[in-house]
Formats: structure tokens, C-alpha cells, sequence
């Protein structure tokens, strides 16, 4: 007798890096902790090893893999002011804790120029 046991999907979640140019940095993983890491380490992409250090802007709720890749390619297409919104419409609980340490660091900024 067979029996066919399904395959446990990975969840997937599409993340926004701040890179120390100020540039954004979009992206896809099935770990954030472990990716997050080689982005600092400089092992992760090509883009973000020259700027470093990088900062978690925010992350999607978890999806297949299949959603996540469609996502980042659209919000990769978008200009760089408004892919935190697209991405946030998106966001899990941690994005949402994260948008408000991306808008106090906005403000900052507005503050000091």
C-alpha cells in the first residue's frame, strides 16, 4: 500500500533592504534571518555587497513561492517612492511594526535637513 505524503510548502516573504546609498534593495526568502545576514556579509547579492550595511525596511506576510516571486517582480517595476506602500499592503505583522520605524526615520530626516 502507497501512500502519498504532500510535500510541506516553504513560506516565502518579500523584503525591502535600505542599503547605505539610500537606494532600496527588493527581494524574496524563505529565511529573512539567514538572507538579512548575507546581505550584511556582503554573500547575498551582487547589488547590495558594494552597499552595505543594509537595513530591514519591512517584509510581506508569508505566501507560496509562486506569490512571492510575482510580487517582487511588481513591486520592482515600481519607482522607489512608492514600492514601501505597495509592499505594505502586503505586510504581516512585522511589516506593520516596521512602518512606523520607517516613517520616525523619514521625519528625522526631514528634521536634520
Amino acid at each position: 500500500m502507497n501512500i502519498k505524503t504532500k510535500k510541506k510548502s516553504k513560506v516565502w516573504v518579500v523584503y525591502i533592504l535600505s542599503c547605505s546609498d539610500d537606494s532600496l534593495y527588493t527581494g524574496m526568502t524563505n529565511n529573512i534571518g539567514k538572507r538579512f545576514a548575507a546581505h550584511n556579509q556582503g554573500k547575498a547579492a551582487k547589488y547590495t555587497h558594494s552597499r552595505r550595511p543594509v537595513k530591514l525596511l519591512t517584509t510581506s506576510a508569508k505566501m507560496e513561492r509562486s506569490d512571492a516571486m510575482r510580487l517582487e517582480i511588481k513591486i520592482k517595476k515600481l519607482p522607489k517612492t512608492k514600492k514601501i506602500s505597495a509592499l505594505e499592503k502586503y505586510a504581516g505583522r512585522r511589516g506593520q511594526m516596521m512602518k512606523v520605524d520607517i516613517e520616525l526615520r523619514r521625519r528625522k530626516r526631514c528634521a536634520s535637513q
